[in-house]
Parts: structure tokens; C-alpha cells; sequence
């Protein structure tokens, strides 16, 4: 077997195994989907379907896991091919999270519609906030496909956005349930959702950062967004 034809193999195998991440991101695209539809509409159904999701979701990240484990130990990658198969491993764990964070949205919803009491309080900020989550995973997801470090800059700019609509959500919470304790257990369910939506946008912001590693072989984890655009440069 020559170096040439190992090499084409190997190629097809990053090939399909990044193709079974896209795969993975985009069933977890359907679930945030469904879980703000089911949000937005207190749709019991969507939020059921949501559910319904994470075990496919579970048992293709292990089955991904395990395609990596193989190449890595038959392949032994070494400098940007290894650091390929990491990231796209930490990619995949996180997106399994992002699934995770889903199915809490999609339970705490059901919650919501059967208590009925969260309906008076302000859960349309929730539906913006979890768009701007859906649409940075959206980013990140095509920005990992392209290997994009200037998509993945704006990914961890934009990130700061959702932050902020978290923080102001809290706010505008508190101040409710100080005029009105009556409204305390259904606050905190949505202070529940508002977390878990602002943890879709923190996996984003993961994958955003593994792209640039790949890339360029630098850890920008907890680096000043001045450092990482130096790094870019």
C-alpha cells in the first residue's frame, strides 16, 4: 500500500467522519428549532419532539467518539491532523450539549404549560435570546465546515450579545418578582430557560474557538479578544 493511497484513505476518513459532525450539528439545530417553536407557541407537541431527539443524538456522539478513537489509533495523526481530530471530538461533545440544553428547555416548557403560570411574564425576551443562540450555533456550524477563523472572531464577538439579553433578562425577572412574589416559582422556571439558552450560545463560542486551533494551533480559551486577533493576524 503506497504513502499516496494511505493518504487518500486517511483523507476519506476526516471526510466522512466531519460529515457525520455535520450531520450531529444539524440534528441539534432542529432540536433548538423545535424547543423555541415550542416555546414561543407553548406547544406541548414540538417540545416533545424535542425530546424524543437526544437519544439519536446521544448515540451518534458515541458512535462518532468511536469512528475518532479508530482513526487515531490506526491512522496516528501528528500536527494539524491531530489537532483536526481533537477539535472535531470536543465538537462533537459539545454539541451533544447543546442537545442537552435543548431537552431542558423543551421539559422545563411542558412544565411551564401545565402550571400556566409563566405566560404573563416576559418569555417573548426568552424567544429573542434563543434565536440569537440558534443562529450563532448556525454560524459556528458553518464557519467549522470552512474552517473560517474570521467567521469564528465574529462568533466569539457576537457571543457577548446573548450574554447581555441573559443578564438583562435577569434584571427585568428580579424586578418582577420584587412587585409580585406571586410570580417567584414561575421566574425562576424561565430563569431556568434563559440559562440554558445562554449555554447554547457558551457551546458555540466552543466550537468557534476549537476552529481557530485547528487552524492555527493556538488555545484562546480565557484570551482578551485583543490577544486572539493578534493570533488571527
Amino acid at each position: 500500500m503506497t504513502e499516496k493511497h494511505l493518504s487518500s484513505q486517511f483523507d476519506s476518513e476526516l471526510n466522512a467522519v466531519s460529515s457525520r459532525v455535520m450531520e450531529l450539528g444539524g440534528m441539534v439545530e432542529s432540536q433548538i428549532s423545535q424547543a423555541v417553536y415550542a416555546l414561543a407557541q407553548f406547544d406541548t407537541d414540538a417540545a416533545d419532539r424535542v425530546i424524543e431527539t437526544e437519544a439519536r443524538v446521544n448515540a451518534m456522539e458515541i458512535e462518532i467518539d468511536r469512528e475518532l478513537s479508530s482513526i487515531i489509533a490506526r491512522r496516528q495523526p501528528t500536527a494539524r491532523d491531530l489537532r483536526l481530530l481533537i477539535a472535531i471530538s470536543k465538537t462533537t461533545a459539545n454539541l451533544e450539549r447543546v442537545g442537552d440544553e435543548a431537552n431542558k428547555i423543551a421539559r422545563m416548557v411542558k412544565s411551564i404549560i401545565e402550571s400556566g403560570a409563566a405566560r404573563a411574564l416576559p418569555s417573548t425576551d426568552l424567544r429573542v435570546a434563543a434565536d440569537l443562540a440558534s443562529g450563532l450555533l448556525r454560524k459556528a456550524l458553518d464557519a467549522f465546515a470552512r474552517l473560517d477563523t474570521a467567521a469564528a472572531l465574529s462568533i466569539l464577538k457576537d457571543d457577548d450579545l446573548i450574554d447581555k439579553e441573559f443578564d438583562g433578562f435577569v434584571r427585568k425577572l428580579v424586578t418582577y418578582m420584587m412587585e409580585d412574589p406571586r410570580t417567584i416559582s414561575a421566574s425562576l422556571d424561565l430563569l431556568f430557560l434563559a440559562k440554558a439558552i445562554e449555554r447554547i450560545g457558551d457551546h458555540a463560542k466552543n466550537i468557534a474557538e476549537f476552529i481557530i486551533y485547528i487552524v492555527k494551533g493556538a488555545d484562546v480559551r480565557h484570551t482578551s479578544m485583543q490577544d486572539i486577533e493578534s493570533a488571527l493576524q
